[in-house]
């Protein structure tokens, strides 16, 4: 059930508000009182509260510094300030401090409980928000104690917080989109979005219209305006994956559009300027491909301000049981079953197998091993279903 805390030094007032309140059978509330900011603040560190309606005007500490207090302290509950000497100015300042709403006091009751609901609701989409956002970062999170891995982990945290271009290498399967992934949700857009665009899916034909949007009648099927990849990134992370895959001209659009913060729609004369940091991932030896002069050299030099080489999974075969243990406890998840077990020696067999396909193999396996193997996945499960 909510909890509000009401922070208020005039006993009638605080008695007819927490009525108000109690009364809205339908919210379920629990309502706390404080006669004064000092001791309001004292409950707002010791209890967890989802709304606190607060006097500006009290004895010993003053609403406004109780609600700054508050937000130094990092205590998670939203204010609602009130007061009986307010003005324009007054509500500006404490908006800008953090606070949700101001009202007049006395306040008008419908105005209070339309707040109230309003702040109420606010919380539980904020909460289901930073629920998903756990689950996704979980979903993406890398697993392992090997040295290849700690490496690439040490790179990622001294990168993320950074501007800088990441160049991501490695084998298919072995995870370099958790790395880009990983850039995003530790650096300072991770608060926007994450664009990717898996350049070896997209037809060679439709690559810059997925990348830079396309005007209304710009080719035959442009039936309407579409905006692109890097506009849709804005604020955020453009994921560039296998860029080796790329086309020439697309090359070409994209190093402008690194060179300029500018793009250009297919079949626009209007140019767009664009705020994304771009993450690039690809299977293929580049320098190769340019030699070959199926890539930019001037694109590659741009996109590898920093180069991650991601290791297969037989080179970090240490992390085989923990790798398996999480999807283990995935695939539980999703399917909404039991948590199987594996057996030790089970572990040893897919060990010693080469992985290819590396960990996107392995989760594969130990799909294929709940599915099919015993409730205790054993030896003989690994042998026949490897």
């Amino acid at each position: 059930m909510p909890k509000i805390l009401l922070i208020e030094d005039e006993a009638s007032i605080r008695s007819v508000l927490k009525d108000i309140l109690k009364d809205q059978k339908e919210l379920g509330l629990i309502v706390d009182e404080a006669k004064d900011g000092a001791e309001g603040l004292l409950k707002l560190e010791s209890e967890n509260y989802d709304l606190t309606i607060c006097d500006i005007k009290m004895p010993k500490m003053d609403g406004m510094e109780v609600l700054q207090k508050a937000k130094e302290k990092g205590i998670n509950t939203t204010f609602v300030m009130i007061s009986a000497h307010g003005s324009t100015e007054l509500a500006v300042d404490a908006t800008k401090m953090g606070a949700y709403d101001f009202l007049q006091k006395p306040p008008d009751l419908n105005r209070l409980l339309l707040t109230v609901r309003n702040a109420l609701d606010k919380n539980t989409l904020v909460k289901e928000a930073k629920s998903l956002k756990r689950k996704v970062s979980h979903k993406y999170e890398m697993i392992g104690r090997s040295e290849a891995l700690q490496e690439v982990m040490t790179m990622i945290e001294k990168v993320a917080p950074t501007e800088a271009r990441v160049l991501i290498t490695g084998p298919n399967g072995s995870g370099k989109e958790l790395v880009a992934r990983q850039i995003h949700e530790k650096s300072n857009r991770s608060n926007f979005e994450f664009v990717e665009v898996n350049c070896a899916a997209i037809p060679s034909e439709l690559i810059e219209s997925e990348l830079f949007g396309h005007e209304k009648g710009s080719f035959t099927s442009a039936i309407k305006q579409r905006i692109g990849k890097f506009e849709q990134a804005e604020s955020g992370t453009l994921f560039l994956d296998e860029i080796g895959d790329m086309t020439l001209s697309a090359q070409a659009k994209v190093l402008r559009a690194l060179q300029e913060n500018k793009i250009t729609r297919v079949g626009g004369e209007r140019d767009t300027v664009v705020n994304v940091r771009v993450l690039a991932a690809t299977n293929k030896d580049l320098k190769k491909e340019i030699a070959e002069g199926r890539f930019r050299e001037d694109l590659y030099h741009r996109l590898s301000v920093i180069l991650i080489k991601v290791p297969s999974l037989a080179e970090r075969k240490e992390d085989i049981p923990l790798l398996v243990e999480k999807f283990l406890g995935d695939i539980a998840a999703e399917t909404g079953a039991k948590k199987k077990e594996i057996k030790a020696d089970a572990i040893n067999e897919l060990e010693k197998h080469p992985w290819t396909g590396n960990i996107r193999e392995l989760r594969n396996v130990t799909e294929r091993l709940v599915i099919m193997g015993d409730p205790i996945i054993s030896l003989k499960d690994a042998k026949k279903y490897l």
